[in-house]
């Protein structure tokens, strides 16, 4: 092939304009092409897919010859159906189904033909082949062995008497059920993409519908199974990434965050149904998805681990979240957090100095003695400092999960006394796992004396602000009780670390349980 660099063409990538010319080779194709040698720019050598043309060029292509003829090769299979007329298979993901300019071997068939020799009497280079699936895409395919059979099974093909359900794993929750009947067509400026087309731009008529099986608990991922009554190209991944629910791991037509979550398009065809051709019985295979499709979606559900350390006054918090600390467990204070918020020129000094003279020092942080003073005389000031800080509390709690989780933390905790008191329960997302520090009030009060001179007076002021310890700790997910020395409550930290481990691994293996369940009874 021999073209001529155009004005239009100036400036673009030599593969690109190769594309553009020879539509039925893929980009990558192409590229390769190139680098092997088979492309001459004015006369010379050019391996760089990247070059960039300039008007008048002359571009030479030189495609290798490759014989129509295909050749048997040794692969495995895994059958499930073989007879005279037809074989049902299990098509892994990674391998092609025919061969094709960009892949001319290592594909289905040529595995099929090294296993059923009479193959090679049909013509063409799709022998037996009725219908396709995706490269990426693994499941269930029905190839005839006859040219009777292969007539019979495309005619079943077209007339839509063949039922193709897949199992889909895909970005965000779906209805329970729905449908899309977007035609589609060739994309109109990517040539290896489908796109939903008008009907009258070339789009052809398009038929899917889809159940909601699964999700995780934050409605982030989805397992669908995914009915198709047309066989358009790429027809599921299109409509469904219309729909704005793309499928993880699609290299094609997801943002690059949902293509990141699996190592492929997670589509798997697992059940079929069709007429014999040759005795007209039913046939219907089910077929379970590899192991990739339930470990992407275990992986969906894996977020960071997110522990809240509660308890009254005195309890033990700050030394539970010390043992933690102590273990590598990133832990953040409110109390600290507040404690920051009110320092010099912190954003609730700030505040609270706009607000009312004489609540700050000298230095500019607040004065905590007289603030507690003020909030005890001034219901409406005390509702108003305590809204407007622990909403900056809030933030930067969230802020603090949302880094830790983008480090892939495991496990990380914030300490926070009034957790209930604040409905900070039903604030975060996900929702946190809550663990109470109990003591009883007589030791509380006497450590509070003696570590932080609390008077009788200021405890239970403190105290009163708090739902009791009773109630709070019956609100917790977990309860340490701490009425022994540090040591036994940091060793208490360390089974805490480890039955937070053992709950997240009976969590995979309810969820596996959960998947194998799903595909087992539908």
């Amino acid at each position: 092939m021999q073209l001529e660099i155009t004005a239009e063409q100036t400036g673009q990538r030599l593969d690109r304009i190769l594309g553009a010319a020879v539509p039925e080779l893929s980009r990558a194709a192409l590229q390769k092409a190139v680098q092997s040698g088979c492309c001459t720019v004015d006369g010379l050598p050019e391996k760089r897919p990247a070059a960039k043309m300039r008007m008048g060029q002359t571009v030479i292509l030189n495609l290798p010859e490759h014989s129509d003829r295909l050749q048997p090769e040794e692969g495995h299979l895994e059958l499930l159906w073989q007879d005279d007329h037809l074989v049902v298979c299990n098509k892994p993901a990674g391998l092609t189904v025919h061969p094709c300019p960009s892949c001319p071997e290592q594909t289905l068939v040529q595995r099929l033909l090294g296993r059923f020799p009479q193959l090679s009497r049909l013509e063409g280079q799709r022998p037996g082949i009725v219908h396709r699936l995706d490269k990426d895409t693994s499941g269930l395919l029905v190839v005839a062995l006859t040219e009777a059979d292969c007539l019979a099974l495309a005619e079943a093909f077209a007339e839509r008497q063949v039922h193709k359900e897949y199992l889909a794993l895909a970005s965000g929750l779906p209805p329970l059920e729905g449908q899309c009947r977007e035609p589609l067509g060739r994309h109109p400026t990517a040539k290896i993409k489908m796109a939903v087309v008008p009907e009258d731009q070339g789009g052809r008529n398009a038929f899917t519908e889809w159940r909601r099986l699964w999700s995780t608990d934050d409605g982030s991922v989805s397992l669908l199974a995914v009915r198709i009554h047309t066989g358009r190209t790429h027809q599921i991944r299109v409509h469904m990434a219309h729909l704005g629910y793309p499928l993880l791991g699609d290299r094609l037509y997801a943002p690059k965050a949902v293509q990141n979550m699996a190592p492929r398009q997670m589509l798997h065809a697992w059940r079929l149904g069709f007429a014999h051709p040759a005795s007209g019985e039913d046939m219907h295979f089910i077929c379970p998805p590899p192991q990739d499709m339930p470990d992407a979606a275990l992986a969906a559900t894996q977020r960071m681990q997110r522990l809240v350390i509660t308890g009254n006054p005195g309890s033990g918090k700050s030394a539970l979240s010390a043992g933690l600390v102590a273990l590598g467990v990133p832990v953040i204070s409110a109390d600290d957090v507040v404690a920051d918020l009110y320092a010099p020129g912190g954003a609730g000094s700030q505040w609270i100095g706009r607000l009312r003279g004489g609540l700050l020092g000298a230095d500019g942080a607040v004065d905590r003695t007289a603030l507690m003073a003020a909030m005890r005389e001034d219901p409406v000031l005390r509702r108003d400092v305590e809204q407007t800080v622990h909403a900056l509390t809030q933030q930067r709690i969230t802020d603090f999960w949302q880094q830790q989780e983008n480090a892939k933390v495991p496990l990380a905790a914030a300490e926070i006394p009034l957790y209930f008191e604040c409905g900070w329960q039903q604030v975060f997302s996900p929702v946190p796992l809550s663990v109470g520090v109990h003591c009883p009030l007589p030791l509380r009060s006497a450590r509070t004396a003696e570590h932080r001179g609390w008077n009788q007076e200021k405890m239970a002021a403190l105290e009163a602000w708090q739902w009791p310890e009773d109630r709070k700790m019956a609100a917790c997910d977990l309860v340490i009780s701490n009425e022994g020395d540090l040591p036994r409550l940091q060793e208490k930290a360390a089974g805490l670390v480890e039955k937070l481990r053992l709950l997240e691994q009976e969590k995979r293996e309810e969820l596996t349980r959960t998947l194998i369940r799903l595909w087992s009874s539908h």
